[in-house]
């Protein structure tokens, strides 16, 4: 998390219109709903056809009870028998407890909401098929009324979904202790609590395909780079061809390089991350069903930091900085020095430290880069079983089964504990990582840098590693340089990335005194 409290953007006044998408991704025009409601119905049971969960509720009202309505809904979707939408809507016309309505005409109820009269339950007004249609879809009743050639559409979705408890993935020790979830609305409306200003802006689309999945972006105006903002959108209006489950979806197609090792993007399920981010100048993107958010764009060395940097004191959160940069080289480099070392340079090695690395390997048949590949193989093995095995068991599985392939592989002597506390401490620095993401690009760049080494030894070491800084350099995250702060260098920015200084000085002396003004 870069500077949250004094990072530096271009002021911009951006659009705040809303944007939609076309709601079946297909841009083709809408259908008419036909007056009549035999031909309606006709239309909806054709499309609905073989879908045991959908509902067809038909009313009788009027005069003598000739006019008819039906109440087309998902079962699954609705919770029923709650709330009639049908007396709803006629009591609004014509109070009463319980009565067949029958002083109530078309003409009064079609001009009662088409003139938008005050009702119990806000009913909106479709007028076409295809909105209907997909209405019924995200979780709302509509009632389809003969002789009106519009649907009224009232909000009636109750689905369980999770309740707002700890982070799961980014635990700390002081903090707050509040997670985005699933639902898109709660997580707009935790937001909302956090950032009290109306520069805060949310835009809306709509995915393509056979989803529709509703999906959100907030920024700060004021707080945001006028350029950043406009290659976001022009990058993110490719979802409404695209169906879209979940927030990677957005990441990768809005990133840059999409070969790079290295993310482009953040993610976080921390609502303070996720202001902190905002208020940095960031953009926040949300999916319904998805309760990671993603920060756009993420820079290296925002990777390096955590929210609880900023809770914690000055010199602890700069003497864990250096620790997760010290773990960052050890996660990448550690198997590939040893291999060169005790290939090409045991020269470079004290003599009583190579004597027991060769006391340790004698008798071991493998060459070191095989035997460093053959451990991580291992290593990565029991990790990945660890992560998808149930909770309960996988950490176990992991744990006991490091020890006893370990022990195993040091008693059949195909390695040697020399390099399985190697493999091990690489591990458990990769698990330093604030962000997955970095440690997935750890544990793809480890084994070229290996290769290497066993090729060429440093030289060959060296050589990966220039071409990885030129990767880096090169890389580009929504047009901004993804070493930015360290390449092009900024002096003022050091003052939190390697170290952080104390938070009266970050609060009092903003790098951009001009935004922190134009945001309140």
């Amino acid at each position: 998390m870069a500077d949250s409290f004094s990072s530096t953007s271009n002021s911009v006044s951006a659009d705040t219109s809303i944007s939609t998408g076309n709601t079946d991704g297909t841009g083709a025009e809408s259908t008419a709903i036909p007056k009549e409601l035999d031909a309606v119905m006709e239309q909806i049971h054709a499309l609905f056809d073989g879908s045991s969960d959908i509902v067809y509720k038909h009313w009788n009202y009027g005069p003598g009870l000739q006019l008819r309505a039906c109440s087309v809904y998902y079962s699954s979707l609705i919770q029923e028998d709650t709330v009639n939408y049908m007396k709803m809507s006629l009591q609004d016309l014509d109070t009463h407890e319980i009565g067949p309505a029958t002083d109530i005409t078309l003409e009064k109820l079609i001009h009662f909401f088409e003139k938008d009269g005050v009702s119990a339950k806000k009913a909106l007004v479709v007028a076409d098929l295809d909105t209907a249609v997909s209405e019924i879809s995200n979780g709302r009743l509509l009632i389809f009324i003969d002789g009106w050639d519009k649907a009224l559409n009232y909000l009636a979705a109750s689905v369980e979904t999770r309740q707002v408890t700890e982070p799961v993935n980014e635990s700390v020790v002081q903090g707050p202790r509040e997670s985005s979830v699933e639902n898109l609305q709660k997580n707009l409306g935790l937001l909302r609590l956090r950032l009290k200003t109306p520069k805060f802006k949310i835009c809306m689309l709509t995915g393509g395909g056979a989803t529709n999945t509703t999906v959100a972006y907030a920024y700060l105006d004021g707080a945001v780079d006028g350029e950043l903002l406009r290659e976001f959108r022009k990058k993110i209006e490719q979802i409404s061809s695209v169906e879209v489950l979940e927030t990677s979806y957005i990441e990768q197609l809005i990133e840059d390089s999409t070969y790079s090792p290295f993310p482009q993007h953040r993610y976080t399920e921390r609502t303070d991350m996720a202001v902190a981010g905002l208020l940095d100048g960031k953009i926040a993107v949300l999916v319904q069903g998805t309760g990671s958010i993603l920060l756009c764009p993420g820079l290296f060395v925002e990777f390096f930091q955590s929210s609880e940097d900023y809770y914690q004191r000055t010199v602890l959160s700069s003497m864990l900085r250096w620790l997760r940069m010290l773990a960052f080289v050890i996660a990448l480099m550690l198997p590939s020095v040893y291999i060169a070392l005790s290939t090409f340079h045991p020269e470079l090695i004290p003599t009583v430290l190579l004597l027991a690395i060769a006391n340790a390997r004698e008798g071991i048949p493998l060459p070191a880069f095989f035997e460093a590949l053959l451990m991580e193989f291992f290593f990565e093995l029991l990790r990945e079983a660890g992560v998808r095995l149930p909770r309960p068991i996988g950490s176990a599985v992991s744990i006991v089964g490091a020890l006893v392939i370990g022990d195993a592989a040091i008693s059949a002597g195909i390695a040697s504990p020399i390099m399985v506390i190697v493999v091990a401490l690489t591990g458990i620095a990769s698990f330093s990582m604030p962000q997955y993401g970095m440690a997935i690009a750890l544990r793809i760049l480890r084994f070229p840098l290996m290769i290497s080494a066993a090729l060429m030894g440093g030289f060959g070491m060296m050589i990966c590693l220039l071409l990885i800084l030129l990767h880096l350099c090169k890389l580009r995250t929504l047009g901004r340089p993804y070493l930015a702060s360290l390449a092009p260098f900024r002096f003022a920015d050091l003052r939190d990335i390697a170290f952080r200084q104390s938070l009266k000085k970050l609060l009092r002396h903003p790098r951009n005194a001009k935004r922190h003004k134009s945001i309140v």
